[in-house]
């Protein structure tokens, strides 16, 4: 159980602290940085509180029920490889939290930085700890998100908006892919689980589709890892800030891809297409980013093509098969962090202290900055590799996994040659980012005079690099429990011998290393004045840049095609897209018959009988249908009456339900009416008007045409819903899950309104998801209508407000208005009483709602109406000055108040969303039955609430700003003066 606690708690404290840091001040740049460096060291603490349990390569496991009815539960799963990752992301990010505390100008919303990170940081822990392969997947895409957050943090840079939105766009159709795969994986074994998906490796490898498998998942891996062909988009996030860069591209987002492929390795490894595309996406990446680094100008840009390479390098060993291979990955995997990671920290501090990263600009840093200068060397060193770092001993085991036989072909003989190719590459770049920065002539021209920063921010580069140094020098005794704990739990009794001896003897690996140092230092000699003239992109390369191809294949995708379907399929106005969508739904209803060779002999109906008819419920329904035509009829002209008509028909449905015996479905659907009429009347105001005659004359045949095949149409689908609905209601009810629910909703859910127990408890599930759209659209029409400014046409007065105004100006004896503050007078004293009224009366159906027709959605309805009185009532201003509403916030508290109640049944071992409910006595009251749905309920009706005052200030504000400028400069229209300055009632 202490384990269970622990686990979850580690899962949930980044979300809970980010939530927390993102409701700090602006300029709270301190109180973030301390918040959220406690958040990361406790994280780092409870990592490492097991570290007795992975030392006995126990795997620890912790499962919360979710929806056990499709056998998938929160699962998180901890064994040696997920801790030591937990442990890189945990420490690295406690390491990066400090760097940026001094990193971060006090005029960056710096609360808003740690909160993204403290979010990253909780979805990387999310993924290397998942039990669950789709809830991993969840928690993968988590960090495409928060990383497009990141990397686009200063959005006022169009390189960072450019790069972010490049990071998302790959890494997003990646993690696509990766749940296909995921999907295939699970269809094949029968589960999600890991555990059972890591056993079921014989039975994967020899299916049918694994090869659909395999390369689904490898397109998710080789994205997010920035593997050939998908390399372009890592360079292009160096626009993020340095303390993004140190720890997206070193320790965790980056390392995501190469960690799946390190986990999945027993169960797709070891055949031979897992050998091609894995090995071969590794070497091209491993040369490709070695050879481009060497000639990137930019620090960071070096930087970042170091690590495509340096991952390649990892991808490769993982591709080749052998269990030394995985030994050698996760060796590197965990040298490469820390020496990047420093290296990114090191080149940070070069810009932020000289306000330059230009390798051209910059030389003779050394006398400047000896520190900083000293340790950016040793951890270079350790990128090339130089004996007694740590890259150095990774790179060691690389160079011997590449001269032993994997399959037998010319690619695995040319490995060795390939290596040692990639190490002089790797050591050319590392001497021109040490040669080139910190020796030389002094710089000039620089914006800032170069300096030592401070110690606290130069701190966790002096830790990495000792790391370096301590691993390089005794591995054994630094590296070497916490490596064997992650390989013995990848590779289980397949675990090889190797040896972490700094010193092996003579032999072809310590040639290699040394060929590859001896040449990397002549290519750089020999390239020296190719660098020195500053020319931009390496040679025959240079025209070649994968970025051009991705932009051109998202203009050909998003902008051409999407035109082109848009000219076939897309139209502006709604009655083509309406003709569209019924004919879609006439052919998906005859397809079906078409198929099952239905006939008009093969229809059968009951004989109709004509006992029990009512005429008055059938002249009710022939009002309905002749409101409902009549406001089809006026919709082009007479909008008004439309919606008065549109109104009728919608009143008709709300006595059929309560004819029918379903006053809770009659409640909802006539609050719902009346705030849709009330909200689509506002919404008309704004829309120019039609002037009936205005196209005659110009109809044409065409028109004609088109208008009887609308009516075709329409006559065709009603009389088949007709055909469909009487089929259903005259034959006898099948067996349904209504009795279920019947059954079991006063015993499982405590409530006897069976409809309100349906959505809040039996599908509590879907009307969370539901209430989540709601919020979405609310926050989407608010956005949309934020922009929107109406056209000049309709921006005028309505003529009785014309009148009236004209009538004050008249009388000198009357204030502006004073004629129409008389006409509201009596209606505004009402609308304003009615307030209190209908809170009461919200309060009232949402506290029957379990037992009796309410509930938190009518109730949510009905409280909107009284919002909506006051704004008809009083205007926009005199609202909004006496009543704080805020309704995202409203919308905020809804939600999560209906997920934390979900989520509250699992600290009773219950699954999400189940509910309980006992009797409770109250003074006064007495014995009244109380729910935990009552919680989700009131999640329910403050997101209603706020969801529909959102979208009432969105048309409410449409009357206190400006008309959209005329484009002809035209002058306005005869009536039309200045909006009314008060809201929707002219006030």
């Amino acid at each position: 159980m202490w384990d269970d606690a622990r686990l979850l708690f580690l899962i949930a404290l980044p979300f809970l602290g980010s939530g927390v840091v993102a409701m700090l001040p602006r300029d709270a740049r301190d109180t973030a940085g301390l918040l959220t460096g406690v958040v990361t060291l406790l994280a780092s603490v409870i990592v490492a509180s097991f570290y007795g349990d992975m030392a006995s390569a126990a795997v620890i496991r912790s499962s919360v029920e979710w929806l056990p009815s499709l056998g998938f539960n929160f699962t998180i799963r901890l064994d040696g490889f997920a801790w030591v990752m937990a442990g890189l992301v945990t420490i690295i990010g406690f390491l990066v939290v400090v760097y940026a505390r001094y990193y971060m100008s006090r005029r960056d919303p710096v609360p808003r930085f740690f909160s993204f990170l403290l979010a990253f940081m909780g979805s990387m822990l999310g993924v290397v700890l998942s039990g669950n392969l789709i809830q991993m997947v969840f928690f993968w895409e988590l960090t495409s998100l928060f990383s497009f957050l990141l990397i686009g943090y200063w959005h006022h840079n169009p390189g960072a908006r450019e790069g972010a939105r490049m990071a998302l766009t790959v890494t997003g159709i990646g993690g696509l892919c990766l749940f296909a795969g995921v999907m295939v994986i699970g269809h094949i074994v029968g589960s999600y689980d890991l555990d059972r998906v890591l056993g079921a490796g014989e039975i994967i490898r020899s299916h049918d589709l694994y090869r659909t498998a395999l390369v689904l998942v490898l397109l998710g891996a080789l994205t997010k890892s920035a593997q050939f062909p998908f390399h372009f988009w890592l360079p292009q996030a160096m626009a993020a800030p340095t303390p993004v860069s140190a720890y997206l591209h070193s320790a965790t987002m980056v390392k995501v891809g190469v960690f799946l492929l390190a986990r999945l390795w027993p169960v797709l490894g070891g055949t031979e297409p897992w050998f091609w595309i894995v090995g071969g996406a590794g070497v091209t990446t491993l040369l490709l980013g070695a050879y481009i680094a060497i000639f990137q100008n930019d620090l960071k840009g070096l930087l970042a093509y170091s690590t495509i390479s340096h991952l390649g390098l990892i991808t490769l060993l993982l591709g080749l098969g052998s269990p030394l291979g995985v030994v050698a990955a996760v060796f590197h995997l965990l040298n490469h962090a820390t020496f990047k990671c420093s290296l990114f920290m090191a080149a940070g501090i070069i810009d932020h202290e000289s306000g330059s990263r230009d390798i051209r600009r910059l030389s003779g840093l050394f006398r400047f900055m000896p520190i900083t200068a000293t340790l950016a060397m040793v951890a270079a060193a350790a990128m090339a590799g130089v004996p007694l770092l740590n890259g150095f001993l990774s790179k060691e085991m690389f160079f011997a996994e590449t001269i032993v036989e994997h399959v037998d072909s010319l690619f695995d003989e040319a490995l060795p040659f390939l290596a040692t190719v990639a190490g002089m590459f790797s050591v050319a770049y590392s001497l021109r980012l040490i040669i080139d920065v910190f020796f030389g002539p002094p710089p000039v021209g620089l914006p800032r005079t170069p300096h030592e920063p401070p110690h606290w921010m130069r701190f966790p580069v002096e830790l990495l690099v000792l790391a370096c140094l301590l691993v390089g020098i005794i591995p054994a005794m630094t590296i070497g429990p916490f490596l064997h704990i992650a390989v013995s739990s990848i590779l289980g009794d397949r675990t090889p011998y190797y040896s972490l001896a700094v010193w092996h003897g003579l032999n072809f690996p310590l040639l290699m290393s040394v060929v590859a140092m001896v040449g990397g230092v002549l290519v750089y000699l020999l390239l020296r004045g190719y660098l020195a003239s500053g020319q931009e992109g390496p040679p025959l390369l240079r025209r070649l840049k994968a970025q051009r191809i991705f932009e051109r294949i998202m203009v050909v995708v998003s902008w051409k095609w999407a035109r082109q379907l848009e000219s076939l399929f897309g139209t502006r106005r709604l009655q083509p897209q309406l003709r569209l969508l019924v004919c879609l739904a006439l052919l998906a209803a005859i397809f079906p018959l078409y198929v099952e060779g239905f006939g008009p002999r093969r229809l059968s109906f009951q004989k109709l009988d004509w006992h029990g008819f009512d005429t008055a419920f059938a002249l009710m329904w022939l009002v309905g249908m002749a409101c409902a035509i009549m406001a089809a009829i006026q919709a082009k002209y007479h909008r008004l009456a439309a919606l008065v008509m549109l109104g009728g028909a919608g009143l008709a449905t709300c006595i059929t339900f309560v004819w029918l015996s379903a006053p809770d479905l009659a409640l909802t659907q006539l609050l719902v009416e009346i705030v849709t009429t009330v909200l689509l009347l506002l919404g008309l105001r704004w829309i120019p008007k039609r002037v009936e005659g205005d196209d005659a004359g110009r109809i044409t045949i065409r028109m004609r045409v088109r208008r009887g095949w609308d009516l075709a149409a329409s006559i065709t689908a009603g009389a088949g819903i007709a055909m469909l609905s009487y089929a259903i209601m005259t034959r006898p009810l099948p067996d349904s899950i209504a009795s279920f629910f019947l059954e079991r909703a006063y015993t499982e859910g405590g409530g006897t309104n069976v409809v309100n127990v349906i959505l809040v408890d039996f599908r509590g599930f879907d009307t969370l998801g539901e209430i989540t759209v709601l919020a979405i659209v609310a926050l989407t029409v608010f956005a949309l209508l934020r922009r929107f400014r109406p056209a000049p046409e309709s921006i005028g007065m309505p003529e009785q407000q014309r009148l009236q105004a004209a009538y004050d100006i008249a009388h000198p004896d009357r204030k502006p208005d004073e004629t129409v503050a008389e006409y509201l007078m009596i209606p505004r004293l009402i609308m304003l009483w009615l307030f209190p009224v209908i809170g009461v009366f919200a309060v009232y159906i949402f506290m029957r709602g379990h037992d009796m027709p309410g509930g938190g959605f009518a109730a949510g309805v009905a409280m909107s109406i009284s919002f909506i009185l006051q704004y008809m009532a009083s205007g926009t201003r005199w609202v909004e000055d006496h009543l704080r509403i805020l309704p995202v916030r409203w919308i905020g508290v809804g939600l999560l108040t209906a997920l934390f109640t979900g989520l509250g049944a699992w600290l009773f071992g219950y699954p999400f969303l189940t509910s309980h409910f006992q009797y409770v006595t109250l003074p006064v009251i007495g014995k009244v039955p109380m729910a935990s749905a009552l919680l989700f309920a009131l999640g329910v009706y403050s997101l209603v609430v706020g969801a529909t005052v959102l979208m009432l200030i969105a048309l409410a504000h449409q009357s206190i700003r400006s008309p959209k400028p005329s484009r002809k400069g035209a002058p306005p229209l005869a009536g039309q003066g200045t909006p009314p300055a008060a809201g929707m009632g002219g006030r």
